[in-house]
């Protein structure tokens, strides 16, 4: 490989970002530090890690939305009950696959409450029923949460 300049990474990373992993990723490879883009590669790594909480909260979001649909909109139960079984599944597939991830899940646990607020509210706006159909807590153990039932 032929050295590059520190700031020539670091132009590549405004010009072509794809170039710019394959030359970071080789220089990580061959554990060639002094030529790395130290301030992009740790902002790529921070965004990383940003975006796996962020799926964390939106899979828990959406899987705690069909759990009350579910549980609470008896009306509507008939005629979109397998469909939100289904859901279910779906969410609690891709939050178990990042939840493999023992940091996830500690996240996950610390969040639950926060984002069981937002997927009450949300199920209210879309079931139109009164707030107090919902428990303003979480009403779903983790095991309920990620069960397979």
């Amino acid at each position: 490989m032929i050295p590059l300049p520190e700031t020539r990474l670091t132009d590549i990373y405004e010009k072509d970002y794809y170039l710019w992993l394959v030359k970071t990723i080789e220089l990580v490879k061959n554990r060639n530090v002094n030529q790395l883009d130290w301030e992009h590669l740790t902002e790529e790594i921070e965004a990383l890690g940003n975006e796996q909480r962020r799926k964390v909260k939106s899979y828990l979001r959406q899987l705690l939305i069909h759990l009350l649909l579910y549980h609470y909109w008896e009306n509507e139960k008939p005629y979109c009950g397998r469909a939100w079984q289904e859901e279910i599944s779906n969410f609690r597939y891709e939050l178990g696959l990042l939840l493999e991830s023992k940091t996830l899940y500690n996240y996950f646990l610390k969040n639950i409450e926060e984002v069981y607020k937002k997927a009450r509210k949300r199920a209210i706006e879309t079931t139109q029923l009164s707030a107090s159909v919902f428990p303003e807590k979480c009403p779903f153990s983790t095991q309920e949460i990620l069960g397979d039932d």
